[in-house]
């Protein structure tokens, strides 16, 4: 089993990765940086030595990028068995205070990697009628909060290309989750002054999204919210 994921060398997107690795997956990932893959490829191996690690070097925020990824990994898998679309960036802000060109980059990054990618590697699952893409959004993907800006907008309009796909490929035997995590430590959060308890940990995702898997052929989780105990930040 193969399975592909953007921005996985940290944070929520190597927690998944991991967490495939245990699993016996055979997983290719991608990064803007050479050292971070190279780092991520050990750690991968020494989880589990049975399985291949494919790296890259991608800025996912420019399309062609996105599509040489996509392409080397329909290279070097025999099939693709499950994408998930987990690169995003996070600038905050008020939409009419934040920086020039915030929401084009957001939007890029967060959304359009995501439609690019999808539309090079699912007509490979289309093709055997099998598969699983995971996108991965925020609760800011169904609502509005302070300094949440063009991030939320980005968000919102990855929720429903999220929803279009799943409509789409209902009939081809292909699943689509969209995964709404809350407040979770990441880059994101590097800095910040929180008890380690007040924010949700990497691995609390990569265990929801696995959970996805454990579900009957007939069944699929179309949506999942995680937020922190206690609440939102």
């Amino acid at each position: 089993m193969n399975a592909v994921i953007t921005g996985a060398t940290k944070g929520i997107g190597f927690a998944i990765a991991q967490k495939f690795v245990e699993k016996g997956f055979s997983v290719a990932i991608c990064s803007r940086n050479e050292d971070d893959l190279a780092k991520a490829k050990v750690e991968l191996l020494n989880i589990n030595g049975d399985i291949t690690v494919l790296t890259f070097k991608a800025d996912v925020s420019i399309k062609s990028d996105v599509v040489s990824f996509a392409r080397f990994c329909l290279k070097g898998f025999e099939k693709i068995d499950i994408l998930v679309n987990n690169a995003g960036v996070f600038f905050p802000g008020m939409i009419m205070e934040e920086e020039e060109g915030a929401l084009e980059k957001m939007i890029e990054t967060n959304l359009y990697s995501a439609y690019h990618m999808s539309r090079q590697i699912i007509p490979s699952m289309q093709k055997i009628k099998s598969g699983y893409v995971i996108n991965m959004a925020s609760i800011a993907s169904f609502m509005a909060y302070p300094n949440g800006g063009s991030y939320s907008i980005s968000k919102f309009a990855l929720k429903g290309f999220s929803q279009v796909l799943r409509e789409e490929l209902k009939e081809d035997g292909i699943k689509v989750t969209t995964i709404m995590p809350g407040a979770t430590w990441s880059n994101s959060w590097a800095g910040a002054d929180f008890p380690k308890s007040r924010l949700m940990q990497a691995r609390d995702i990569a265990e929801s999204v696995w959970s996805i898997f454990e579900m009957s052929p007939s069944a699929v989780v179309e949506e999942v919210i995680i937020r922190p105990q206690l609440g939102d930040l």
